[in-house]
């Protein structure tokens, strides 16, 4: 099974995947990767419900996108990543004809749905993750200090209840109000740069 790596760069997912562009030295693109393999093997996991096939797929992605990435304009990598990730195990599904059969989870859903603000073009030149970090910033403790262990963390709700001292319903709760707040806060941002 695959497990975070210690000592991983500090450079930005953008610089790594440049560098990697610029000069085609695969250590550079290894090194992205390589901070997101829990975040792959956890999504092949759910759509293939198989630790062997799961960790074949990322493997078999790596090889692939390690070969093609340089063709595709990418803003944020770990969007990116997740949007190709979950493309390519529904393309292998439809391929062998199995059933898709996904267990969608609250946090499943939950991330998606954060993701998607992170993915949407930024309105006249104000960058999406520079207002969701003034939206964070704005959003009460209970609701922020939940929203950072569920989502940028990527814990489970029992996990952040755990790391918060908050019972799992209230941590349900932060979390819903939490994003509902964050998506009108960078509308508003949005709008106010139209």
């Amino acid at each position: 099974m695959f497990s975070k790596q210690q000592n991983i760069p500090e450079d930005t997912d953008e610089e790594l995947l440049q560098r990697y562009v610029d000069t085609g030295c695969t250590e550079h693109f290894g090194t992205l990767y390589s901070r997101y393999i829990p975040l792959v093997y956890g999504l092949c996991l759910k759509y293939f419900r198989d630790a062997d096939t799961a960790q074949d797929n990322v493997m078999q992605l790596f090889e692939d996108l390690s070969k093609k990435i340089a063709g595709y304009e990418i803003k944020v990598f770990r969007t990116w990543l997740y949007s190709v990730a979950k493309n390519h195990c529904l393309q292998i599904l439809r391929k062998d004809k199995k059933e898709i059969a996904i267990d969608f989870n609250a946090q499943l859903v939950e991330s998606d749905i954060v993701l998607h603000l992170l993915e949407e073009r930024p309105e006249k030149g104000e960058d999406k993750t520079e207002a969701l970090n003034r939206c964070m910033e704005q959003l009460p403790e209970p609701q922020r200090v939940s929203i950072q262990h569920f989502f940028m963390e990527e814990k489970s709700y029992a996990d952040v209840a755990d790391a918060t001292g908050y019972n799992l319903k209230s941590v349900k709760s932060y979390i819903q109000n939490g994003k509902r707040n964050l998506k009108i806060c960078i509308e508003k941002i949005a709008g106010g740069f139209a």
